[in-house]
């Protein structure tokens, strides 16, 4: 398997804000309130959780593998803590405190040298046991897409209410209301 690519994992971690700031600035309360039923989140809740990760998750954990060794387990993350630390934002004020954290991520991810070696350095999941770097920055990326893919499916089940006979066409759609 080849080792991941490094440069391109960043300029798609760079990318999502702008992403996030294209798909939903601007939308209504009651889209950013929309979620998928009982338990799920909404995007507001999504956006909240994606700063609780810039704060808590992915630059705390490369650090505690690249500068001491992958010794110290990773603390646990709250996936849900980011909805008290944040919750009371606004949908516009969210957007921009992520962009601002992600550059501030990204700068500290710059300045590591991140090679072939430090990909495979170790770290250690509270859940998983041994992981490594490699394994560490891959997840951030799909993160962000597996959460870009949710808002969009919330907006699309939302818009989707009102589409009468073309919800034969949307597989998402198919079933819903």
């Amino acid at each position: 398997m080849p080792t991941l690519n490094v440069a391109n994992s960043r300029a798609r971690l760079a990318a999502t804000p702008g992403a996030l700031a294209a798909l939903c600035a601007g939308w209504p309360e009651d889209l950013w309130r929309a979620n998928e039923g009982p338990g799920t989140w909404n995007p507001h809740d999504v956006l909240c959780h994606l700063l609780h990760g810039e704060d808590d998750d992915w630059i705390p954990r490369m650090r505690l593998i690249l500068e001491n060794g992958g010794s110290e387990p990773f603390r646990p993350f709250d996936r849900a803590k980011g909805f008290a630390t944040y919750g009371r934002e606004s949908p516009a004020r969210l957007l921009a405190l992520f962009a601002d954290k992600r550059t501030q991520s990204l700068r500290a991810l710059d300045r590591w040298t991140i090679d072939e070696a430090a990909l495979r350095a170790p770290g250690i999941h509270p859940e998983f046991g041994p992981v490594t770097l490699e394994q560490l920055l891959a997840t951030w990326v799909t993160h962000d897409y597996a959460h870009i893919v949710q808002i969009a499916r919330v907006a699309e089940k939302h818009y989707g209410q009102w589409v009468g006979p073309w919800r034969a066409y949307f597989s998402m759609l198919r079933g819903v209301g």
